[in-house]
């Protein structure tokens, strides 16, 4: 938890309330349904919250932006984001049952009234996102064509509607035909060799009515 508030030091008593729930609530809830891997689990606010938080270094979310989080797992990014942009909605989705199982289970300890799950692929996801986030679930092209039709027309930030990716490694190959991508590296933000290779990437998409 200290690593949190060491990134973000201006959280509200009730986003440090949940941030500590966190750890309790996926140890618990891993044991029944296992969703991260044991070191994972114990380098929780490490691997998984801040990693997802790095999310929140490159854009703060307006009061009333919707944010999907495709293939969601146990519930990364969107539930660490989900507490940091409490005037947000979020939608997380998993094609994966167990996986929701402890999402909601953890969404309702946390009491977060701002995240709504659903157990089906993207494409079956019928609304318009200003943002799509995820954690490398596939590589950039599959990504764009399962999401493609997603985005909202309306602008509400200085970064463009689009996707927000978490990746990690060389992205050279992978992004060549995506010439409006812009790579942040989380080594700027954070400081622990975890995050030396890790990125975000932001690639804007056009709505398409």
């Amino acid at each position: 938890m200290e690593l949190i508030l060491k990134y973000f030091p201006n959280l509200t008593e009730d986003q440090i309330n949940k941030f500590s729930l966190l750890e309790s609530l996926y140890q618990d809830w891993n044991l029944k349904i296992n969703v991260v891997s044991r070191k994972d689990i114990d380098e929780l606010y490490l691997r998984h919250v801040l990693h997802a938080l790095g999310i929140a270094k490159v854009i703060s979310f307006k009061d009333g932006s919707h944010i999907l989080d495709v293939g969601t797992g146990g519930g990364f990014p969107g539930i660490p984001l989900a507490i940091m942009f409490p005037e947000c909605s979020f939608h997380l989705v998993d094609s994966i049952a167990k996986k929701l199982k402890v999402v909601n289970e953890v969404v309702e300890g946390l009491g977060l009234n701002n995240v709504k799950t659903t157990h089906s692929r993207v494409e079956a996801i019928d609304e318009q996102f200003d943002f799509i986030v995820s954690r490398a679930v596939a590589i950039m092209p599959t990504f764009v064509h399962w999401v493609k039709g997603k985005i909202a027309k309306e602008q509400k930030h200085e970064l463009k509607n689009g996707i927000l990716y978490l990746k990690g490694g060389d992205l050279t190959e992978e992004l060549k035909d995506y010439r409006t991508t812009t790579i942040y590296n989380l080594g700027d933000y954070y400081n622990e060799d975890f995050f030396e290779t890790k990125k975000v990437v932001h690639l804007p998409l056009k709505y398409r009515g």
